[in-house]
């Protein structure tokens, strides 16, 4: 690949942000696949130097290519151009059978499994007594050995009694079609928001970094809900799509 300086030109005469020029062309590279994921970058003093740039315009620059996900930046390793994003259809699948699909070798961990009361929400979207038992899911999901999601799921109790090896070797909707139980539709919700501490930690993320949510009711036969999820996905690794037409 020929050197940076020669595919990256900056007009100091254009009204355009320096940093925002920079920025435009790197991520044009790494959209047009001549930066290749996993490509690494020199660091930001060494990229200023070498563009007449200032530091924090060259920092401003990077970090909004971080935000959008397209670089990623980590102590001892350095910037990096991010591997392929999940692209995810929204539709009534699993994330497990999505990363199958995409061949990207999905891994769970199950940090917890227990019952515990429904309350406000959860009772409301299972349409179950407050205080009624349900069980509940919580678990870590990995693509090719990276964190992805972290997946919190609630089940009226007694509808499927999954154990920890189970949860780690299948995705949850295989284990209810397994058991007989129909998916039928869903209701979710797409949102975002800043990471906590430990989601962070979790999900290899920076302390404050966007997460995608979700939340999703799934409804069985006879329109009873079966589940409801609260998922976070990590937005610099994953994205939603969705197919939208005309009447």
């Amino acid at each position: 690949m020929e050197p940076l300086t020669r595919l990256i030109a900056i007009d100091r005469t254009s009204p355009v942000p320096l940093y925002f020029q920079f920025a435009q062309q790197l991520q044009h590279l790494i959209e047009t696949g001549v930066l290749t994921p996993g490509a690494r970058l020199e660091n930001e003093i060494a990229l200023a130097d070498r563009f007449g740039l200032s530091r924090p315009t060259m920092r401003q620059a990077m970090q909004h290519l971080v935000d959008k996900g397209l670089l990623s930046r980590k102590r001892g390793v350095g910037t990096r151009v991010v591997t392929d994003r999940v692209r995810r259809q929204v539709e009534l699948t699993s994330l497990y059978e999505d990363l199958q699909r995409e061949n990207r070798r999905p891994r769970t961990e199950v940090l917890s499994l227990r019952t515990r009361p429904a309350e406000g929400r959860i009772a409301s979207a299972l349409r179950l007594e407050p205080g009624a038992d349900t069980l509940v899911l919580r678990r870590l999901r990995y693509a090719d050995d990276e964190p992805m999601a972290l997946l919190e799921n609630h089940l009226p109790a007694g509808l499927l009694n999954p154990g920890e090896e189970e949860l780690s070797a299948h995705g949850l909707y295989a284990l209810f079609r397994r058991a007989g139980i129909a998916l039928r539709s869903a209701e979710q919700t797409i949102g975002a928001r800043r990471a906590t501490a430990a989601e962070a930690r979790l999900l290899a993320e920076a302390r404050g970094g966007t997460l995608l949510t979700m939340e999703r009711t799934v409804l069985g036969d006879g329109g009873r809900p079966v589940e409801f999820g609260s998922h976070l996905y990590r937005a610099s690794r994953y994205s939603f799509e969705m197919t939208l037409t005309g009447s």
